[in-house]
C-alpha cells in the first residue's frame, strides 16, 4: 500500500470568482484517483491544508512524524512547490532511510481544469514512488530528482537539477 498525505499548496486550492483569491477547502485527491482510474493499493490522508510560504517548524514537524510512523514503505506526499526542496531536505536529514518518500506539487491548481500540471504530476508520482528506491525524491513536469540536486526555476516554472554555480 502506498500511502499519499497531503499537505495543500497550489495543488489543492480553490480560486474565488468573486474576490479573485485562492483558498482551500478539501483536497482534490480522491477525484483526482479516481477520475485517472488508479488501481494502486493507496490510502489518503489530510495532514493539513497550508500554502508552502506558510508552514511552520510544526508543519514540518507533523510531515515528518507521519512519514517516520508510517507503516507503508512507499510514501507520496503532495506539497506546495515554494519550499518543496526544503521539506524534502528535512525529511532526507530525519533518519528515515528505508522508505521511498516522492513529493509532488503543481503550479496551477487543479481546480483550474486542463490548464493544470496537478493530475500529470501526481500521475507521475504514483508511478515513481512504485518503482524508486528508498530515498527522498521531488516529482515534477514527468521527471524525479534526489532531494539534493533539485530547485525551482522561478523563471521557467519548473523544476530542474542543480547545475554547478546554482544554489537550492
Amino acid at each position: 500500500m502506498i500511502q499519499v498525505f497531503v499537505t495543500g499548496g497550489t495543488f489543492d486550492k480553490e480560486y474565488n470568482y468573486i474576490t479573485g483569491e485562492l483558498y482551500f477547502k478539501d483536497t482534490h485527491l480522491k477525484e483526482m484517483f479516481e477520475r485517472g482510474r488508479s488501481e494502486v493499493d493507496i490510502d489518503i490522508k489530510t495532514l493539513m491544508m497550508v500554502d508552502s510560504l506558510e508552514m511552520q517548524e510544526a508543519d514540518l514537524s507533523i510531515i515528518i512524524y507521519n512519514c517516520q510512523k508510517s507503516a507503508s514503505n512507499r510514501i507520496l506526499i503532495t506539497h506546495g512547490t515554494d519550499r518543496m526542496v526544503e521539506t524534502a531536505r528535512l525529511l532526507a536529514q530525519s533518519g528515515i532511510d528505508d522508505k521511498t518518500i516522492v513529493l509532488t506539487g503543481a503550479m496551477i491548481p487543479y481546480a483550474f481544469g486542463t490548464s493544470s500540471d496537478g493530475f500529470f504530476n501526481l500521475g507521475s508520482a504514483l508511478a515513481f514512488v512504485q518503482v524508486l528506491p528508498p530515498g527522498v525524491y521531488v516529482v515534477m513536469n514527468g521527471r524525479y530528482f534526489h532531494w539534493d540536486n533539485v530547485r525551482k526555476n522561478r523563471q521557467t516554472g519548473t523544476f530542474e537539477e542543480v547545475q554547478q554555480g546554482f544554489t537550492i
